[in-house]
């Protein structure tokens, strides 16, 4: 079967976290049930980090976010499910959709059975995984041997770190690995490219099934530099970072602003204008489901 968009694929995979992942999954909730997020779980900040520290779970916070940003009906359940506390105390700063999922969790087999009972209290039909099950932190070694644990510290870090890990090492979720296999096209990214982007890549089980699969592979790159460490890395050494961990020559298409990149990124970069009127750090959904269409004809020359 000729593809002429992405509406015509039975299975589209979309991996990364924070902000960046929930707008790719809101510009393709149209799929319903033929799109699945797989999301990182490693954040250890804000109100997600606080409920890590005292009940040794996964990370929720990006998990809570894309599920938000699928809800298509709003509700009460959706306002109370992204409602954050005010004032002073121990619940002070805690979303209240972070704790209905560690609720829902403690009382479920798996952390995938709570985020399925949020779907349907939410009305979303789309799917969303967790990378991995089990609690995780990202690790990485600094330019100088130093190994720094936690986003929170790796955010701090005065340049790239030369590697990333996970500690400690985790199993993936094998719904995530499944979907992989399954997927016509696969896209990673944009958001934050240390702490979103590459913690599922370090699960063994996720970037062999990435390797493998004969998906159509697009890596969607940021509109503006990031703050932190990542921000100093270009998108060439980005590109080489994804292609270590998941094969060389995996990326079929990278799609990023218009402006100046490397000769070595000639045919395999598709350039658009992506951002949204009047805020341009942030993709329009519309322009970036359009660019996606683009991608799936993209021949690359490289």
């Amino acid at each position: 079967m000729w593809q002429k968009n992405i509406n015509d694929f039975q299975h589209v995979v979309a991996i990364g976290g924070g902000h960046g992942l929930g707008r790719v999954l809101s510009s393709l909730s149209f799929l319903g049930e033929r799109l699945t997020g797989i999301v990182t779980t490693t954040d250890d900040g804000g109100s997600t980090g606080r409920l890590r520290q005292g009940q040794e779970c996964i990370a929720w916070g990006d998990l809570r976010n894309c599920l938000n940003q699928l809800v298509t009906e709003p509700s009460i359940g959706s306002m109370l499910f992204e409602y954050r506390f005010a004032g002073r105390g121990e619940l002070a700063g805690h979303n209240l959709g972070n704790l209905m999922l560690l609720a829902l969790d403690n009382l479920s087999v798996r952390p995938l059975d709570a985020i399925r009972l949020i779907s349907n209290m939410l009305k979303i039909e789309s799917k969303l995984l967790p990378m991995s099950e089990f609690p995780t932190d990202l690790s990485a070694r600094s330019a100088c041997g130093n190994q720094i644990l936690g986003e929170v510290s790796i955010d701090k870090l005065d340049s790239p770190p030369l590697s990333l890990t996970l500690s400690p090492k985790v199993a993936a979720t094998r719904e995530a690995v499944c979907a992989i296999a399954e997927a016509d096209m696969i896209v990673l990214g944009p958001g934050s490219f240390l702490t979103s982007i590459m913690p599922p890549l370090l699960l063994e089980e996720i970037a062999q099934a990435i390797g493998q699969s004969r998906a159509k592979l697009v890596f969607i790159t940021n509109l503006v530099a990031e703050k932190g460490p990542a921000g100093q890395m270009d998108l060439l050494t980005q590109w080489r970072w994804l292609e270590q961990h998941i094969g060389t020559g995996r990326v079929d298409a990278i799609i990023g602003p218009q402006g100046q990149y490397p000769a070595e990124l000639d045919g395999l970069l598709m350039t658009a204008s992506l951002g949204e009127e009047g805020l341009p750090h942030r993709h329009d959904r519309a322009r970036l489901k359009a660019a996606l269409d683009r991608a799936i004809h993209w021949r690359k020359r490289h």
